[in-house]
């Protein structure tokens, strides 16, 4: 269908096509920039909690944090927060929760906004790239005098691949910005989660301690 397009002439003439080009670069860079990030982080959530807790009933904090620290999954900064602070107030440790989960989140969301950015405004660069190529199809159509189907159809033709360029940017965006929020998601609440359940292994073995106390 497009053998006979003149994408270098399209790309010279338009200069819409020059800032679609840009953002699918840019769009590429930082997607595969978020791929690695995240791949890096994935960890191993599950096993640094068995060995946490472990630690934590046996009383050995300094352990747990030791194996906090073995991670690369958000699981490891919020839960040694979280270990660091098990001698505050409950309200006080509650917040030093809050704050590494923010931490966290801040980091994953890094360049995420360009992603959401491209995903929602390339189609409406790609649509005045189409208003501007039918503007100037139908100055060239007066300039000739000629407003034969050919004509006609060549213009329309370049006006309309600035649309179909922009949304081959935008589909991918979306969907790289739903499956990055998602992901984020997912391991900021299994963060969360086993940080809680290291919280609730600490009180417990605090209980069992003080009820041992008391019957010696």
């Amino acid at each position: 269908m497009f053998e006979n397009f003149d994408w270098i002439g399209a790309m010279r003439q338009s200069p819409v096509m020059v800032v679609i080009l840009v953002c699918s670069v840019l769009t590429l860079g930082f997607a595969i920039e978020r791929a690695l990030y995240y791949w890096k982080r994935r960890g191993n959530p599950d096993g640094v909690l068995a060995t946490a807790v472990v630690a934590i009933r046996s009383g050995n904090r300094e352990e747990a944090l030791r194996a906090c620290a073995t991670t690369t999954h958000p699981v490891g900064p919020v839960a040694s927060e979280l270990i660091r602070s098990l001698d505050l107030p409950a309200d006080a440790a509650e917040e030093k929760l809050h704050i590494a989960l923010s931490e966290q989140k801040l980091q994953f969301e890094r360049n995420l906004g360009f992603l959401g950015t491209m995903g929602n405004t390339a189609p409406l660069i790609g649509l005045l790239g189409t208003v501007w190529g039918i503007m100037r199809a139908f100055h060239d159509m007066a300039s000739t005098g000629s407003a034969g189907p050919s004509v006609v159809a060549a213009g329309i033709a370049e006006a309309l691949f600035t649309t179909a360029a922009s949304l081959m940017v935008a589909v991918p965006a979306v969907i790289l910005y739903n499956n990055f929020i998602r992901r984020m998601n997912v391991m900021l609440t299994v963060a969360e989660n086993h940080a809680r359940t290291i919280r609730l292994t600490a009180a417990s073995s605090n209980a069992s301690t003080n009820v041992t106390a008391r019957a010696a």
